[in-house]
């Protein structure tokens, strides 16, 4: 299929045409589009132009859309729409997308939506849906699914999930319950077109079935599915009730939204913000982190006076400047080792014991080290410093590397072992940490070679 282009000369021909209110051609111009470039568009136009475009496309379409687009987005467009039209929209969409357009509103306005949904049981499950947290299983989950009673015969079987299926916009996975709606197992569609019409559903169905609890973390959930390859995966409760399915999409767009927040975190901001948000929401997520900096700086600053006596000493005073390499080499050291353990904490590859991860690390730092340290000592004689000057600049940042290497491998393990999100190791904290202790480490080394 060839890729839709949205360019700048695309976007000036829909605002035109929205300035002239010509539908007619709005509508054949974009009558092919997918609803995923539809909601693209939307993020390029002023809120007047995308409320227009609402109420003209296809409502389906637009539902789709509606789900696809920057939440802040979506907020603005609803509070433009009355509870009828929000109604039209949310009827089109399975159950998980529906939930998570009208979350947003407030409870009075849900309750309007609601009174304009005809279909009951659409809204006992959206309502049902609401109740979980957005990050769990039951905050992912549709109730969109196909099951059958294991006590079916095979004919009555295919009713069944026929009937099912035309509810339902992608057929994963034919989940068999028992006769209180308790998950048993799984079908496959060839064994039910192969079987004789008159076996049971419990004759040939397979017991071997993934699935999570409602209350389990998304993260977790991905990692399952992750792990063995899943396009959809049912949701019981804890007396293994079938309640919904998560599918593979909704699992990608957790994934990008925690990759987008840790990203975020590991570069010192605080709280989830876009390029669009105002400055105060911009602020507020940035000067925590510059605080802890400025502090950081402030703790350097302290240290350096505790050895100023060195610029009193013409031999030694040499060492003052190769302090921001150090710092540089700490902060770098640590941010690679803390990078690696927290992609490994998130992908549940961090096992084993920490002693035999020490012993990696530190060997890991002395390679490092070395090879940096030999560096350093050829920089010192080309430039005709004193070589044992050069041997003590080089042995203490070695020293340094291997502690800000063992900061950045054991903080996020123990930050992850408290609950903590572990991506907080990779930024300024981290960073900051190394730089004080690798600056206070290097002139103590210093001292004591030297003897000042």
């Amino acid at each position: 299929m060839k890729q839709f282009k949205i360019n700048d000369e695309l976007i000036s021909k829909i605002k035109k045409l929205i300035e002239d209110n010509n539908r007619d051609k709005l509508l054949s111009s974009l009558a092919d589009i997918h609803y995923a470039d539809l909601a693209e568009i939307f993020e390029l136009l002023e809120t007047t132009e995308v409320i227009f475009l609402v109420k003209i496309f296809d409502k389906q379409k637009i539902a789709d859309a509606l789900a696809e687009i920057d939440e802040d987005l979506r907020e603005i467009i609803l509070e433009k729409l009355s509870a009828k039209e929000i109604a039209e929209k949310i009827v089109e969409l399975d159950t998980d997308d529906a939930t998570d357009v009208i979350s947003k509103l407030t409870e009075e306005r849900q309750e309007r939506v609601f009174s304009q949904i005809k279909n009951a049981e659409l809204t006992d499950d959206i309502k049902e849906l609401l109740k979980y947290d957005e990050d769990t299983a039951g905050g992912l989950m549709a109730k969109e699914l196909v099951s059958v009673n294991e006590n079916l015969s095979i004919s009555k079987c295919l009713d069944e999930i026929r009937k099912q299926a035309k509810n339902v916009t992608r057929v994963h996975s034919i989940y068999v319950v028992d006769s209180k709606n308790r998950l048993k197992g799984r079908l496959s569609l060839k064994d039910v077109v192969t079987a004789k019409s008159r076996s049971k559903v419990r004759d040939i169905y397979i017991p071997k079935v993934d699935y999570v609890t409602v209350d389990q973390e998304g993260e977790d959930v991905a990692k399952i599915m992750s792990k063995y390859d899943l396009e959809a995966i049912p949701v019981t409760n804890k007396r293994k009730t079938l309640l919904g399915r998560i599918t593979i999409d909704d699992i990608v767009d957790l994934i990008k939204d925690e990759a987008e927040k840790d990203y975020q975190l590991a570069a010192g901001i605080s709280s989830e913000v876009e390029v669009n948000d105002s400055i105060l929401q911009l602020t507020k997520a940035r000067l925590p982190w510059l605080f802890l900096g400025l502090l950081g700086g402030l703790g350097s600053v302290f240290i350096l006076k505790d050895f100023e006596q060195i610029m009193n000493q013409p031999d030694l005073r040499n060492l003052f400047f190769y302090t921001p390499l150090i710092a540089a080499m700490a902060g770098n050291v640590g941010v690679q080792s803390s990078a690696i353990i927290v992609q490994g904490l998130a992908n549940d590859l961090v096992k084993g014991s920490l002693v035999n991860r020490l012993f990696k690390e530190v060997g890991l730092s002395l390679i490092n080290g070395f090879a940096l340290s030999v560096i350093l000592i050829i920089f010192g004689q080309i430039i005709n410093q004193d070589l044992f000057m050069s041997l003590t600049i080089a042995g203490s940042m070695m020293g340094v590397i291997i502690i800000a290497a063992l900061v950045g491998t054991f903080v996020p393990i123990i930050l992850d072992k408290q609950g903590i999100d572990p991506a907080i190791a990779t930024g300024p904290f981290i960073t900051t940490a190394n730089d004080i202790f690798g600056i206070f480490l290097f002139f103590y080394m210093a001292k004591i070679s030297l003897g000042f």
